[in-house]
């Protein structure tokens, strides 16, 4: 009993680790500071206490762990977690802390798992098993999600760039800048391919090229489709081409190449409608109708 209990309670610990991950970044720590001392003079103590759960408990932990592993974690590894974090729109998360929630979720994982495994079988080789796949788990656990959130982000922006063509396509031919298109552009849809156009754009009011801006577009978002569409961009720009046909061209591609991705889509269905099919479904028809012939053979057999 008091292993279940502790279960839960570290089930509960790596649910509460994996919301505050998720929900840092929705919070702006400015306004939520200024809400709090808006009102009257608060003591250091009771500004503590207004701080979430998360913040009081699980994050030092967190940085601790992060400071422990990071002396033996290898750079380039970390080098990738950062491009991982950038292409998931979570670069508020230092990498080195993206590590620390790695090797938290690898311990709790790690205790959870064993505990879980002796209280259902009692076998205590089962139950050494399950240390190190529970800390293999609990370490990949991360950066599955990770890889989950930046092609769900990716797939967001593929699906929203026809439209936005259209609309710079549009811009452009009415007599607009490239740039002031893309300011246009921003104004008029939301997403992740507006938010990383918004940001090229504010990268070159603060000093950055037009080639560096777009560029930085294609490390944070891994598709081809749209680093094809930005490197016609600069070369139309290197090269003195017309915008607006290399704009009309991108646009027409892009709408052919969703229809085709929808078309695949739909001729994959089948198929994943077959599977559910086969496991689900034919197995109760095959009661069904084979049941009672095989209690009456099995009762035949009984007879002799």
């Amino acid at each position: 009993m008091e292993a279940a209990l502790f279960a839960v309670l570290m089930t509960l610990a790596v649910l509460m680790i994996f919301g505050y991950f998720m929900m840092s970044s929705a919070v702006d720590p400015v306004q939520a500071r200024l809400q709090q001392i808006a009102v009257r003079p608060r003591t250091l103590e009771e500004l503590e206490l207004r701080r979430p759960f998360t913040e009081r408990t699980l994050k030092p932990i967190i940085q601790g762990l992060s400071g422990l592993v990071g002396r033996f974690y290898p750079a380039n590894a970390v080098k990738g977690t950062a491009l991982k974090l950038k292409r998931a729109g979570m670069e508020s998360t230092s990498p080195e802390f993206f590590v620390g929630v790695k090797a938290f979720a690898a311990i709790a994982f790690g205790v959870l798992g064993p505990l879980l495994v002796n209280s259902l079988t009692s076998d205590t080789m089962q139950t050494l098993i399950a240390i190190p796949v529970g800390l293999f788990i609990g370490f990949k656990a991360p950066d599955m999600y990770l890889g989950n959130k930046a092609g769900k982000r990716a797939g967001e922006v593929i699906d929203a760039l026809p439209d936005a063509l259209d609309l710079l396509t549009i811009s452009v031919e009415a007599g607009l800048g490239f740039d002031a298109a893309l300011v246009k552009m921003t104004e008029k849809m939301k997403g992740a391919l507006a938010d990383e156009f918004k940001r090229a754009a504010g990268e070159q009011r603060v000093g950055k090229s037009r080639v560096e801006a777009l560029r930085g577009i294609t490390e944070r978002v891994d598709q081809a489709e749209l680093a094809a569409f930005i490197s016609a961009m600069i070369q139309a720009d290197q090269l003195g081409v017309s915008m607006s046909k290399v704009l009309r061209i991108q646009s027409e591609q892009m709408r052919l190449e969703r229809r085709q991705r929808a078309e695949e889509r739909a001729a994959k269905a089948p198929i994943l409608i077959m599977l559910p099919t086969i496991g689900c479904i034919f197995p109760a028809l095959f009661i069904v109708i084979l049941g009672p012939a095989v209690l009456t053979a099995l009762a035949s057999c009984g007879s002799i």
